[in-house]
Parts: C-alpha cells; structure tokens; sequence
C-alpha cells in the first residue's frame, strides 16, 4: 500500500512544475560555474565582464542576453582575434594610421573635424574615407535635434552644394554618422557631419536600410559590449565612375558600392569585421550577406587600411572574414 501511494503521489507532479525545477537548477548551475570562472579571471577581464553584464540591464543601450553569452566567448576565445603590439600614432578617431592610396601617401586630402576625420577627393568631388571612435558613456548623452540643411565645406575645392543632390534620385548619405557622433562629441560636431564633403550619393534602400541599421548598431550596441570602436567608412568607385545629373563645376562621382569596417581591440589582441554593400541591397537581405574581408575592399578601392600594424598582423587580420556578425 505504501508503494502505490508514493507512486501516485509522484504521479501527481505537475509536468510542467518538474520542468521548472529543472530549468532552475540548469540556471543555478550555469550562475555558479560562471561566476567560479570570473573569479578566476585576471582584474581587466573582470572589469570587462562587468560593463557588459552591467550594459544589459541598461535602457539606452541595446545589449541583448545572447549578445552577453557570445560576446564572453568573443573577447577570450574566438580565433577572431589577432594578436599585436599596440597601434602607433594618434587613435583619437582613427586605427594604425591613416588609410593609404596605391602610392603610399595619404588617400585624399586630409579634413580634420571634432568627431572625425575625412580623406577628400576634390577630382571625384566625394569623400574617399571617414574615421571616427565611438566609447561607451553612461548614460549615453541624447542627440540634438537634427540639423535642417546641409552646409559647403568652404576647405574642399570642389565645393560641393546641397543642391547638387536635389532630384538626381540619391540621398545625401552620411559617412560619420549623426547619431553616432552627436552622443559622444556634442552639437558642434553634429553640425559638421552635416557638411558636404561628409557626404556621398546613395540610393534611399541603402541610406535608409542596412546602412543606416549597421550605423545604429554601432552607436548603441558595440561600444555598449567592447568598450570603444574604430570605424572607417566610405565608396567604392568604379574605374570610370558616373556623376550625379546637373551643369554644376562639381559633380560628385557616383559609387557602385559602399563598405563599413569596425575595429575592437581588447587586451593586445585586434579583431576586424568587414562589409561591402552594392548601391541597392536586395530587400530583406540581412547584414551577414555582406560581410567580407579587409582585403577585398583594399582591391576594390585600392586603399590601404591598418597599415601601420606590422605586417604579419596585418596580413591575418585583413585575409580573414567576421566568424559572424558582433
């Protein structure tokens, strides 16, 4: 009689009470291997693990539960990551120098703005390249409002106007993004992303899609998970590029593709992710469609990045893809 009772009284244990049960001891067990793990790592680990726990639960920032279990993965064992002394030279906005054309020298003339920095072609009348560095601040500044025009970049010669842009069928698309730069740096350097020669034409499904979702990504995510980040961004023109339609002096030339590369570095180890976007993305397409290397937007703009790294690193951080999208 005592079996059957003990029987029917297990019996009686809901299903889903017995999977929650489980479910919660799966949790303690995972809590306790994990924080066993974090007392056994050195102090800036520590420092790393908290910020990003920490950023989570963080309102203005969009750092999701998965983003915390793979990002602790990235930042120790991902093979994603090259190791490498320090990079040289001034880091305030960009990463192991300035991006290089075929001869060696500086791509485009060098612009120098509160929160980035640009390499202008005046014979393309557009930008070659924009860097900027995004940190982590809490709680992350508003942005103000947005500025209603765009303004000459009296320092460039080819001295390109908003107009140029008025019913061509091109946006005025942001290299150094507004959101982006106007948290970290205030409403004067908002104002100069607003400047022409930060401009580029591109079609509204990019500006406004996945190139706008990937600047967005960066603003609030990445700094959020790594601490800080490196972008460059720009065009990628073909041998003869078009120019936009209109009898102005400066027709700026029209690219066939755009790239964005983001660069994190934690504790003398470098990782890069890379992407190449044609000038009309197919809808629904996600970012990782357009992921690529490092080195296929050097030979499809002939410039050279990170090139004050030594060459070995250089050389594996450029060759390979993101494992995935950060």
């Amino acid at each position: 009689m005592a079996r059957r009772s003990t029987k029917s009284s297990r019996s009686k244990i809901p299903r889903s009470f017995r999977r929650t049960k489980f479910v919660l001891w799966l949790n303690v067990i995972v809590l306790a291997v994990g924080g066993v793990w974090f007392l056994l790592q050195p102090p800036v680990r520590q420092a790393e693990v908290r910020l990003l726990v920490g950023n989570a639960f963080a309102r203005d920032k969009h750092v999701a539960p998965l983003d915390v279990a793979w990002d602790l993965y990235q930042l120790y064992y991902s093979p994603d990551y090259v190791t490498t002394p320090p990079a040289p030279g001034d880091r305030t906005h960009l990463f192991a120098g300035v991006p290089r054309g075929p001869d060696a020298t500086p791509a485009g003339r060098l612009l120098t703005n509160t929160g980035y920095l640009v390499g202008y072609a005046d014979s393309l009348a557009s930008p070659l390249w924009a860097a900027y560095r995004l940190t982590d601040l809490s709680p992350l500044p508003d942005a103000g409002e947005r500025p209603d025009k765009f303004n000459v970049d009296e320092r460039t010669i080819a001295r390109v106007t908003s107009d140029d842009f008025t019913h061509t069928g091109y946006d005025r698309g942001h290299l150094a993004p507004n959101y982006g730069i106007a948290t970290r740096y205030g409403d004067a350097a908002q104002l100069e992303t607003f400047l022409m020669s930060n401009v580029i034409p591109q079609k509204h499904g990019l500006n406004a899609g996945l190139w706008k979702q990937l600047e967005m990504k960066i603003a609030t995510s990445y700094p959020a998970r790594f601490g800080e980040v490196w972008v460059l961004a720009g065009p990628v023109f073909g041998a003869k590029p078009a120019r936009l339609p209109g009898r102005g002096r400066a027709r700026p030339a029209i690219p066939e593709a755009c790239y964005m590369i983001i660069i994190d570095e934690s504790d003398g180890r470098v990782r890069a992710q890379a992407f190449l976007f044609p000038s009309e993305p197919v809808d629904g397409i996600s970012l990782d469609f357009y992921v690529t290397t490092i080195d296929d937007i050097e030979y499809r703009t002939g410039l050279d990045f990170l090139a004050d790294l030594p060459d070995d690193a250089e050389t594996t951080l450029e060759s390979k893809p993101a494992s995935r999208v950060w």
